[in-house]
């Protein structure tokens, strides 16, 4: 496993944000700095080489090399949990106003500005059946179980990742268990997948994957915190979710970021719409549900002056030769006419 030699234990006491992976040029600052929930989209965003609407004045994350820019960002929501026992991540941060956020303003930079290449675009919550997918290499997730009776069949396949787990207290019957059991396939089922597919981690353009977890959440109000379910819960995530971080890491060849953000709850509910696959592929703007084109291009200011330019350049040549054509003298300015005089003159 290549890792970096920045890595400690962090044990952050309160909502979180744990950076398990980044690559050498996109550097994070140990400290103790708070970043706000609002703002992580932006700094997502930003580790992607994106530009953003308001500057982040968080120190936490410094400025990095012009013309490199990180394969892949993975962020991991948890809820239920204010921190896990990761044992060895790049840093980790105090998660303050933690109220509901998306990726969907960085989904639509990546899917606009790489439309015609094959970024995928991954947004996934199990425990809500709520699937986003864009971009041409998402077809590679058809066989990714969507809602809850696919994902628990799925368990009982082969491949499935109950026989490696110490379950110890968890039951495969209950309901609340089985939940958080079928969070962590879907996490091997990814990998397992992109495997499978090495080529789409290898292209130049950048993958997004958003996934939001709340399998402890139901054990947590189920069982409490202080059950034995919830404890061997929170180490089998905390497990699996290192080794998820760093097989996608090892994917992206060390060129992803993998971050883990961890809250208690959120101060606000969230609600949107989900997509089934079939429809992510076949809209093009995943702001209206009424397929039309995308406000703005990063582009149209290029293309705008190309054109602009072109046609003033054009008008005015036009401009320019039926001046001088109107104004030509056929015997002094026309080769045509002169020999014609001549001839007439010799005849």
């Amino acid at each position: 496993m290549n890792s970096l030699n920045l890595r400690k234990y962090v044990c952050v006491h309160g909502d979180s944000l744990t950076v398990l992976q980044a690559p050498e040029f996109v550097s994070f600052q140990k400290g103790d700095w708070p970043i706000s929930g609002e703002k992580i989209p932006d700094l997502v965003a930003l580790t992607m080489g994106f530009s953003v609407q308001e500057d982040l004045s968080w120190p936490g994350l410094q400025a990095g090399p012009l013309f490199q820019r990180p394969r892949a960002n993975v962020l991991v929501v948890v809820r239920g949990v204010d921190s896990l026992a990761l044992p060895q991540s790049v840093a980790s941060y105090p998660l303050e106003n933690p109220v509901p956020f998306t990726l969907d303003s960085v989904a639509e930079t990546v899917h606009s500005l790489f439309a015609e290449d094959t970024p995928i675009v991954l947004q996934l919550a199990p425990s809500e059946e709520r699937l986003y997918m864009l971009g041409k290499a998402n077809a590679v997730f058809e066989d990714l179980p969507v809602t809850l009776q696919q994902i628990r069949a799925r368990l009982s396949q082969d491949g499935s990742v109950l026989p490696s787990l110490p379950l110890n207290s968890l039951s495969r019957n209950a309901e609340a268990d089985l939940l958080f059991l079928s969070e962590v396939q879907v996490l091997h089922d990814i990998t397992a997948l992109l495997q499978r597919h090495r080529h789409l981690a290898k292209d130049h353009s950048p993958d997004l994957y958003s996934l939001e977890l709340s399998g402890l959440e139901e054990l947590s109000r189920l069982y409490g915190q202080d059950s034995p379910q919830y404890r061997d819960a929170t180490a089998i995530l905390a497990s699996v979710l290192q080794k998820f971080g760093e097989e996608l890491y090892n994917l992206y060849g060390s060129s992803a970021v993998v971050e883990v953000v961890t809250v208690k709850t959120f101060e606000a509910p969230l609600t949107r719409k989900s997509r089934s696959i079939l429809q992510s592929v076949q809209i093009s703007n995943p702001g209206s549900p009424y397929n039309l084109a995308y406000q703005y291009n990063f582009n149209y200011a290029v293309v705008f002056n190309i054109v602009l330019w072109l046609m003033i350049g054009l008008a005015l040549a036009i401009i320019a030769i039926s001046y001088n054509l109107w104004n030509m003298d056929p015997g002094y300015d026309s080769i045509i006419y002169r020999m014609t005089n001549q001839k007439i003159r010799m005849d």
